[in-house]
């Protein structure tokens, strides 16, 4: 049996400053873009990776969720604590100059982690933490 990561989902506010950075700053190409009872799904992918697509998610996919969970969401979601995904990198210190000049809120610059990878991590438009690392020579 083989199991392979096909998808990974990270909620957004603003599906088009979603689109323009993750298209735009990062790179990646628009795969799908889908509309449904007032919601947006934008689905987002490494052209190096045909198999493996980031899905750009409203916050809330229920469009009958309570207001109280909508508002819930929003806030986690504006502190950066619903998801984030890590991105693998062949130079981590190109890639922080890149994202950082295309405007970019920093969290952290790039440094050495005890674990092995040279990472940095940016807030996307809707607050998630994205982080770029690059393995260590041994």
């Amino acid at each position: 049996m083989d199991i392979s990561l096909a998808q990974c989902f990270i909620a957004v506010d603003d599906h088009d400053q979603a689109v323009a950075f993750y298209r735009d700053t990062l790179g990646l190409e628009v795969r799908n873009d889908v509309g449904f009872g007032g919601m947006r799904w934008v689905t987002v992918g490494s052209p190096s990776q045909p198999g493996v697509e980031i899905v750009l998610e409203p916050s809330v996919a229920d469009p009958n969720a309570p207001e109280a969970d909508r508002e819930a969401a929003a806030d986690l979601l504006a502190k950066g604590l619903l998801r984030g995904v890590i991105f693998r990198t062949d130079d981590v210190d190109a890639t922080f100059e890149r994202v950082r000049a295309a405007g970019a809120e920093v969290m952290q610059e790039p440094m050495d982690q005890m674990w092995g990878v040279r990472d940095c991590a940016f807030r996307d438009p809707a607050g998630n933490q994205v982080r770029f690392h690059q393995p260590r020579a041994r």
